[in-house]
């Protein structure tokens, strides 16, 4: 991708957003609306999208982009994702400077930017590791269909032809943009962000270094800037929605008719009262009861509480509950609340003001059951700043006795706002973890398994994800409100019923399974994998003699037989140390239903199907790295004659590696041609023999 000219005069210091749409920057030609700096309240930012072509991006997604990206393979795209990423990281140090703006600290940006770009990292590593260097996936092993073995079904998943649209949220204004990109561009799908005006500065400022790097395929990327008023009636079957926001919103994107009626896919993620359990066991004077403390004042004040993950609820038994809201006190006595940057500060400003009065007015509806006992918003200090020109609060914590109360389960104060409440027994706190109406995590800090279990059968199934919290983790746990690309993000219920990330299924949710039927030989073109039953070739010339690059799926090689005596057994059992009775004791091993009288060790069996397949000259064949779906069907019995057909099942280049991964099925049969073992074997080959000098 490269830009295009620019169509608007250079940046003032109130700039009006512009939208990068069809291949070029595009700038409305009104003045936009305000968007304000949260610690002082200037104007950092105008935004508008009237007159904008949104019908015009979706095609042009579809006709440029969605091609582009589908000429490329997984590793091809991983390669792009991460050339990007490392460009990016580059130019944090100006994100960050423009970061502060939105009222987040430096602190914040690390969690917002320094994440957004390692998740990008972490799924171009993904790419690389758990996809092929294909274009389409495999779902599992092919499923017989008849009897004769002609006939079978195997699932693939391929892109999908249309354009993935996310809409943001203002508290990760990176993050949220990144996250959602990195497994769509990865699927083979183009996307058009959408990022919440409050803070779009930033995602704009992100974007458009994006574009000048100048890698990513034209139309694989575009941004609307502003509103995206009759952006999904131009969607269809084919595309796919990802948004993040309030429920109430997330609601009436669900009913629009290109959901309702045409079957876009959409995955929300939106409110979630989150709660944070003190397992019963973990009293004051246990490590436990600290952590839970400290997790429970990081998520107040992280990004001044703006985050979808935070801690709302601190669900703690009744007997501790004066015992956690004195040490929050004490801890949160210690946050310095001001401008992003200025000496101290630990926590910053909301994203505006109008978020601000947002919080006020859930704390008062949370106050009519609840004491407000930590942080006063009407008299707090702020450093570095007019506090009444910022979007400033203080961390506020509540605490509820009566636990029954509705407000704390109901009311999401999206800011540093948790409330306390106490509970009668796991039982209990289960039952108040659920109350939240589903969420996108819940914490249990215990040091008991008993209870973790009991907490994950009880409320698993109202939560995301459910983070498990002891000494023994605490030194590598990314905390209670860290979503990982390796693991899925999202929940049931008021959180949206959605899922994002979790590796290789974030890619796939951008995908299209299909059931394909047909002969293993067509199965085989499909999926470039060999199907048994599929043709077999052997030209004379052992598959180990040749390279990647002379290497064909189907080539095999049949070595053999060869007996297996009762001196090999003993033999084998005498230089392994494995004598189990199976193998040396004829009347234990007789009375076994399984054997019937001594039988063969199973690794016997492989390491002399080895023998018989491998060809032992230096060749092109490196190293032998593995087995993979290993089964030892039918006892080898002393006097058995076993023969190993070896066929080369899939071939998996590495980017501009002099060698890549081959994949061998292997079937090992006795003397009737019943199977005794079956398994795959991995080898590094190299790509050509001998080597390229």
């Amino acid at each position: 991708m490269t830009a295009a000219p620019r169509t608007t005069a250079p940046r003032t210091a109130a700039p009006l957003l512009e939208s990068y749409a069809t291949g070029r920057w595009w700038a409305s030609d009104d003045e936009g609306a305000p968007l304000p700096d949260a610690v002082t309240g200037e104007t950092v930012a105008r935004i508008s999208s009237r007159g904008l072509d949104v019908a015009g991006m979706v095609a042009h997604a579809r006709t440029v982009g969605g091609p582009a990206l589908r000429e490329l393979t997984f590793h091809q795209r991983a390669g792009l994702l991460k050339a990007v990423a490392l460009q990016l990281m580059a130019r944090k140090d100006e994100f960050y400077a423009l970061s502060h703006r939105t009222g987040a600290t430096d602190g914040d940006n690390a969690v917002d930017i320094d994440g957004g770009f390692g998740t990008v990292l972490s799924y171009a590593s993904t790419g690389r590791r758990e996809l092929p260097d294909d274009t389409l996936v495999l779902d599992g092993p092919p499923t017989p269909l008849g009897r004769g073995g002609t006939f079978l079904g195997q699932h693939v998943y391929t892109s999908l032809t249309g354009v993935a649209v996310q809409v943001n949220a203002f508290n990760f204004p990176v993050w949220g943009m990144l996250e959602k990109l990195a497994p769509a561009f990865l699927a083979g799908m183009p996307t058009i962000v959408k990022p919440a005006s409050q803070t779009a500065y930033l995602t704009e400022a992100v974007f458009r270094a994006v574009v000048e790097t100048g890698l990513l395929p034209e139309g694989s990327v575009q941004l609307l800037a502003g509103s995206a008023s009759g952006l999904l009636d131009c969607l269809d079957g084919q595309d796919l929605v990802g948004f993040t926001g309030s429920a109430t919103t997330a609601a009436l994107l669900r009913s629009h008719p290109a959901v309702t009626e045409r079957a876009v896919r959409f995955n929300a993620e939106a409110d979630s009262l989150n709660c944070s359990v003190l397992g019963p066991d973990a009293g004051p004077d246990t490590p436990e009861f600290d952590l839970f403390v400290r997790g429970l004042v990081t998520e107040m004040t992280v990004k001044a509480g703006q985050k979808c993950t935070a801690i709302r609820r601190a669900i703690v038994p009744r007997q501790h509950v004066d015992a956690v809201v004195e040490a929050a006190r004490a801890q949160l006595a210690q946050v310095v609340v001001g401008a992003p940057g200025a000496d101290g500060v630990t926590m910053g400003a909301l994203a505006s003001r109008d978020q601000r009065e947002e919080v006020l007015r859930a704390v008062d509806r949370l106050r009519t059951h609840a004491e407000l006992v930590v942080g006063d918003p009407t008299d707090f200090a702020v450093t570095g700043a007019d506090r009444e020109r910022g979007a400033f609060l203080p961390p506020m914590l509540l605490r509820c006795d009566d636990a029954a109360a509705p407000e704390p389960h109901d009311v999401e104060a999206f800011g540093p706002v948790a409330t306390v409440l106490p509970y009668d027994g796991l039982p209990d706190a289960i039952t108040l973890a659920r109350r939240g109406q589903g969420s996108l995590v819940a914490s249990l800090v215990t040091h008991d398994p008993a209870v973790a279990r009991e907490f994950v059968l009880g409320a698993g199934s109202a939560h995301g994800r459910v983070h498990v919290l002891d000494r023994d983790d605490a030194g590598e746990s990314t905390g209670h409100g860290s979503p990982l690309p390796v693991l899925v993000h999202g929940g049931p219920g008021r959180a949206g019923g959605g899922e994002e990330l979790g590796g290789v299924r974030g890619v796939l949710h951008h995908m299209q399974r299909t059931a394909v039927q047909g002969s293993p030989d067509l199965l085989t073109g499909v999926g470039r994998r060999w199907v048994a039953g599929a043709r077999r070739t052997e030209d004379g010339v052992h598959p180990f003699r040749k390279s990647l690059a002379e290497l064909r799926i189907g080539d095999s090689v049949t070595a053999g037989p060869r007996e297996i005596t009762l001196a090999d057994i003993e033999h084998f059992a005498e230089f392994t140390g494995d004598t189990f009775y199976a193998h040396m004791d004829e009347a234990a091993a007789a009375a076994n239903p399984l054997f019937g009288g001594r039988v063969a060790h199973g690794y016997l069996v492989l390491s002399w199907a080895a023998g018989l397949f491998v060809d032992p000259d230096p060749g092109p064949v490196l190293a032998n790295y593995g087995l993979d779906s290993l089964r030892l069907l039918t006892p080898v019995k002393p006097g058995e004659q076993v023969t190993v057909t070896l066929t080369c099942k899939q071939i998996t280049p590495r980017g501009g590696a002099d060698h890549g991964e081959v994949r061998w099925d292997a079937v090992v049969v006795d003397s009737a041609g019943s199977p005794v073992a079956t398994y795959d074997v991995l080898t590094m080959v190299a790509r050509t023999w001998p080597p390229a000098t």
